[in-house]
């Protein structure tokens, strides 16, 4: 696009290596690129500090603070940083590329979700966060913008550039409100410290907007949303979907508490919760708020008598989600032109304190970033200071990436090698230049870096007896974490998945969650029998025993609708849901083949042809056969329906002769032939299939003896008799003479 053509970023390569194509996103501090790894050969996205704030000490630190916050987590639903780069004349970080949309595009086209898929997306948010609180980094700006999602479902965890470090002493420059305001935590709102409960709350928001497909506070107005944040209560889920189950509005409620230590204190902790609800979602209670029993309103029964607790909500709905123009107005309990001037006096507006408290909050972040500002040229200057000796630094022990951040100034920093150690993941454990040896500004140090602790593999432990798969998984030094599911297919007390899955390398010590079925969760039933009856009937049953029907129609005798078969025999356990498949007659009797054998004569020679008359109409003309090549005699195919009496006639294909075999009564229904007045060596005789050494025709008795002989031609089926041609042949018989001799 024109605005691509006009950055003066594309076509650059990058410390030589990383080429720009095209710009895939911007943000307020950085611009992210697409740009191919030319050593590696593979696509990675480069986030590249805008140049107007490469020399603002606050954007800079952010952009840096990034870098290391990333750069020191590793885990499958947080964004992977590859390298960074920190010089005079460009900032950049490598990342992954990511090739999905954005969790709050997919919001917007599908909220409110289905609840399966809602703690899917929140369990993932969630371990990412567990991971990363579990290294002190709370991301501080949790919420969709900043979560992608690829195409297969997974979460990956991104823009990590206010993030602060829970091990850094006191508040930073960045402690005031900059997060987004409509998932900004209370205290964050405040400008007070934040730790992991912040981001606690913001995922709590999110889940909320997941399963109402509304935010809990939304106006046109930044600064009332943040004091809503503070001060309203949230409006209850329940109210806004009707049908959410009472154990996830609690989870929702108890990750939004205004005070951080009414929150869930971990990640872990609101998985935990997630993972019983799961196991339970519409019997889960926990109870969390039994102090609103007994108060009216504060409790209700739904229709199947759980109790549902929750906070009143002091705002009505209407006034949270459309405020009017004046922002005082929203915290005005009465709207009456006529109010007094005490009554004025015992409602003061909220405008001047929420003015000063802004003003404080500046005051406060200019000193501090003043502050920060004075400490960091102290300690750049001491750097200085500390090169101008020229020795070389120790590096052994240093995260890599920080190493890079403290020294690029100076050495350029090779990684000429990566290999498991008893350092942790990123640790450098070797260099190739000793500590304190003289060095030139911008010499190359090529170090080791540490892969952390030499991973384990986890087994596949699917299908496998829980008790025997935990003594699998901790002979690997691995921990084990139980969970059950209901499964259909493995039976209780079998492991159904584990996570990292099976296959996959991991820490040592890590903990495997594994789900171990309890068996299946649906009401089993016995096969009635639907044999015999109708298929109306049969319908009837199915319906009555939680059963589904495949319907195949078939021809058949049998009368139209009849049920013929079921492919699960009667009386079989079987699952609520189960599919019967079953054929129903459809009335036409089914047309079948039969094939109708001839065995060829002895001595018959020529090519001859069989056909098949029904009624004196042609039905079936078979294929030429040569005798010389039948061995084992020949047969022809014939359809039909029920019962039929078949002529059969013979024909010598060389001369046209040709005769009546018989007659067969063929039975369709049982696959069965009866030959009746059949004689085939007689008909290959009469069409000249049989030579004749000796006078076929003639019959001798004495001498003097005259035989007539009678032969009967093939005629048509259709006549009433057949012709009959008589031919008398005189014959002496002489001592000695031979046959056909005067």
């Amino acid at each position: 696009m024109k605005e691509d053509r006009n950055d003066k970023n594309i076509g650059k390569k990058l410390d030589g290596r990383y080429e720009i194509i095209e710009r895939i996103g911007e943000g307020g501090m950085a611009d992210v690129y697409r740009a191919t790894d030319v050593v590696d050969n593979k696509t990675v996205a480069v986030k590249i500090l805008k140049k107007e704030f490469a020399e603002n000490e606050e954007f800079l630190r952010r952009f840096r603070n990034e870098s290391k916050a990333i750069a020191v987590l590793s885990h499958p639903n947080i964004v992977k940083v590859f390298d960074v780069g920190f010089s005079d004349r460009i900032q950049f970080i490598v990342m992954e590329y990511i090739d999905g949309i954005t969790l709050n595009e997919y919001m917007e086209q599908n909220c409110p979700l289905d609840w399966r898929d809602a703690v899917h997306y929140i369990v993932q948010i969630l371990r990412a966060l567990q991971h990363a609180h579990s290294k002190g980094i709370v991301h501080r700006d949790i919420k969709p913008q900043n979560i992608m999602m690829l195409p297969d479902g997974t979460i990956k965890v991104m823009d990590f550039g206010i993030a602060k470090f829970a091990r850094e002493d006191g508040k930073t420059g960045t402690d005031k409100a900059i997060g987004t305001v409509h998932y900004i935590s209370p205290e964050q709102a405040r400008g007070a410290a934040t730790d992991a409960k912040s981001d606690i709350y913001s995922t709590g928001v999110m889940l909320y907007e997941m399963m109402t497909g509304k935010k809990p506070f939304d106006t046109d107005n930044p600064v009332s949303i943040a004091v809503m944040h503070m001060q309203a209560e949230v409006p209850l889920p329940h109210t806004i979907r009707t049908d959410i189950q009472t154990g996830l509005e609690e989870i929702i409620l108890k990750a939004m508490q205004k005070d951080p230590k009414d929150r869930y204190q971990s990640a872990r902790e609101m998985m935990d919760d997630i993972e019983s609800f799961k196991e339970n979602p519409e019997g889960c209670v926990f109870g969390y708020f039994p102090h609103l029993l007994g108060t009216g309103s504060a409790a209700s029964d739904d229709e199947e008598g759980k109790t549902r607790f929750f906070t009143p909500v002091e705002q009505p709905a209407e006034r949270t989600a459309e405020p009017e123009e004046d922002d005082n107005a929203y915290y005005d309990d009465d709207d009456d032109d006529d109010d007094d001037e005490y009554e004025e006096e015992e409602r003061p507006s909220l405008f001047v304190p929420i003015l000063s408290a802004v003003i404080i909050v500046v005051i406060v972040v200019a000193s501090v970033l003043f502050t920060t500002f004075i400490l960091d040229r102290l300690r750049n200057s001491r750097s200085e200071n500390a090169m101008k000796d020229t020795k070389m630094p120790n590096l052994v022990g240093m995260d890599y990436y920080e190493a890079k951040l403290q020294y690029s100034s100076y050495i350029q920093i090779n990684v000429e090698e990566t290999g498991y150690s008893d350092y942790e993941k990123d640790k450098i454990y070797d260099q190739d230049i000793p500590e304190n040896n003289p060095i030139a500004k911008g010499e190359v140090v090529n170090v080791k870096v540490s892969l952390g602790a030499r991973k384990v593999m986890v087994p596949d432990v699917k299908d496998w007896d829980f008790e025997i798969a935990k003594q699998e998984l901790t002979s690997r030094g691995l921990e084990v974490e139980r969970r059950t599911s209901y499964n259909d297919e493995i039976e209780a007390g079998k492991v159904i998945s584990t996570d990292p899955p099976g296959l996959t390398e991991t820490d040592p010590g890590t903990y495997v969650i594994v789900v171990v079925s309890r068996g299946e969760n649906k009401r089993t039933v016995a096969v009635p029998t639907f044999v015999g009856g109708t298929y109306e009937e049969a319908a009837k049953m199915a319906e009555t025993w939680g059963l589904l029907l495949s319907k195949e129609d078939v021809n058949d005798r049998e009368p139209e609708g009849k049920v013929l078969y079921q492919n699960i025999d009667p009386g079989e356990q079987v699952t609520e849901g189960t599919t019967i498949q079953i054929r129903v007659s459809t009335g036409i009797p089914k047309e079948t083949t039969v094939k109708i054998p001839f065995m060829i004569p002895p001595g018959a020679q020529g090519t001859f042809h069989i056909t098949l008359y029904e009624d004196g109409v042609e039905k079936v003309v078979g294929a030429p056969f040569n005798v010389e090549y039948t061995t084992n005699g020949t047969s022809i195919s014939v359809s039909g329906i029920g019962q039929v009496t078949l002529r059969v006639a013979l024909t010598n294909d060389s001369t046209g002769a040709r005769a009546t075999i018989g007659d067969y009564r063929v039975d369709f229904d049982t696959q069965s032939v009866a030959a009746a007045n059949a004689d085939i060596a007689k008909a290959f005789q009469e069409v000249g299939g049989i030579p004749e050494t000796t006078s076929a025709l003639t019959s001798t008795t004495d001498a003097d003896e005259t035989t007539t002989t009678s032969r009967t031609w093939w005629s048509p089926p259709s006549s009433t008799e057949a012709t009959t041609v008589s031919t008398t042949v005189s014959t002496t018989a002489a001592e000695g003479d031979e046959p056909g001799e005067d």
